[in-house]
């Protein structure tokens, strides 16, 4: 009896023990998610005044506002087009999250969505259709001349290109060798630009069935790319082609599919376009967040490491900053870069309209555990400081094109909330092993 006396209270010690480090490592995932969630929705919540009043941020920060942007000329609370359905749409959507969590009939009807799947078969055929969409859309664009402003010298510089120009100097040279490669082997400078933002469409299906174990929410993001005005004015161009963010994407499929060679396509990435650079934090965080293996999460960590190091070597080799101008901060240039979104991507309706929607679900589904979902979050908020930041620290302007990121990510942003992996699901299958 005595025996069974002294067990009794070593058990209700251990199972408080077991339920108070239960309490703590449930804490510092919420916390972890609100420190993500809370500059994420101020970054979002400047970059969409412009949506709003398109000339606030430009008219409170230009030097010259006394004199060109005074009350008679600009008004700077004059609505933007925009304003009227971005209200709308972010009340129509706060209406529903109340419904939802009053456990109203909305919340089965979400739940019902939420949980639907499809076949092989399904996903196999709504692929091909997607694909089928897209050649039919940019089809007509392959048999004409690019009008773009910046199209004249890079196909002057391509011609001259060649593969042993590659370590001379700190260029876009894989971008070179593929619109190289797509003028003299095809014969037509669009063709394989046209075949990149093909497989970024197939590459987005991919990563997001990978992260979320979801078809449905693959075929999901893939729609929700290929409608993105800014993705497809620029999918078939060699001016402003899509390698960049394929290579970058397909980097961070590797790291979930198999770890050793995913520095290779970011590494690629940086020269097919140096902005990726700006996206190594987006790397760092993927794979502290992700449910790899903890040897396998330091071993990639410290490969890209080895990128950094490079990199660094790099612009001491090249003495270059990567950026092609002198680094100086200009307060007001980095102002008005939180304007360039909603201006450029004003044509992508659902980006600007849902963005701060979605940005909410991605915090609550992070509270609940969806793997990822923090991921997506901080995704958004570097690739939204990538604009200001360039304007304000560098002598560059902002152009559309580099906004295809942001669609991307917005795409699979959307398909994450459909996910079924959660991070207690990945632990137990990480324990079980």
């Amino acid at each position: 009896m005595a025996d069974k006396k002294s067990k009794k209270p070593d058990q209700e010690r251990k199972k408080e023990n077991e339920q108070e480090t239960a309490r703590t490592f449930s804490i510092r995932p919420h916390l972890l998610s609100w420190a993500v969630f809370i500059p994420t929705i101020v970054i979002v919540f400047i970059t969409l005044i412009p949506a709003v009043f398109p000339a606030l941020i430009t008219r409170t920060t230009s030097p010259f506002n006394a004199d060109i942007y005074s009350p008679n000329i600009i008004n700077p609370f004059t609505p933007g087009v925009m304003a009227a359905p971005l209200v709308i749409v972010n009340i129509i959507m706060l209406v529903i999250g109340i419904a939802y969590y009053k456990r109203s009939k909305c919340k089965t009807y979400i739940s019902k969505i939420a949980s639907f799947e499809i076949t092989r078969k399904q996903a196999l055929i709504g692929v091909i259709a997607v694909l089928v969409i897209f050649a039919a859309i940019t089809a007509g664009t392959m048999a004409k001349e690019e009008t773009w402003v910046d199209y004249t010298a890079v196909k002057k510089r391509v011609q001259s290109w060649d593969i042993s120009q590659f370590g001379k100097s700190f260029e876009p040279h894989f971008r070179y060798l593929l619109l190289s490669t797509s003028l003299h082997a095809f014969g037509n400078i669009r063709i394989l630009p046209f075949i990149i933002s093909a497989a970024l469409l197939l590459q987005t299906y991919f990563f997001t069935k990978k992260i979320t174990g979801k078809r449905v929410a693959g075929i999901v993001s893939m729609i929700l790319l290929l409608q993105s005005d800014v993705f497809v004015s620029y999918s078939t161009t060699a001016s402003y082609e899509n390698s960049w963010i394929l290579l970058y994407l397909f980097s961070l499929y590797m790291i979930l599919k198999f770890w050793p060679p995913s520095p290779v396509p970011y590494f690629l990435s940086i020269f097919s376009k140096p902005l990726t650079i700006a996206f190594f934090p987006m790397n760092i965080y993927f794979i502290a967040r992700s449910a790899l293996p903890k040897k396998t999460k330091i071993y990639s960590l410290a490969s890209y490491g080895i990128v950094a190091a490079i990199i660094a070597v790099a612009a001491s080799a090249y003495q270059s900053n990567f950026v092609g101008t002198a680094i100086t901060f200009g307060a007001s240039e980095f102002w008005q870069g939180f304007a360039a979104m909603a201006m450029q991507m004003r044509f992508d309706y659902i980006v600007v309209l849902f963005l701060l929607p979605l940005t909410v679900l991605l915090f609550f589904a992070s509270r609940r555990g969806v793997l990822h979902a923090d991921s997506m979050l901080f995704f958004i908020f570097v690739i939204l400081l990538t604009a200001p930041f360039l304007t304000g620290f560098t002598e560059q302007t902002n152009q559309p094109y580099r906004f295809v990121s942001l669609s991307t990510f917005f795409a699979i942003g959307v398909g994450v909330l459909l996910s079924v992996k959660s991070r207690s699901q990945q632990s137990e299958q990480l324990s079980s092993k």
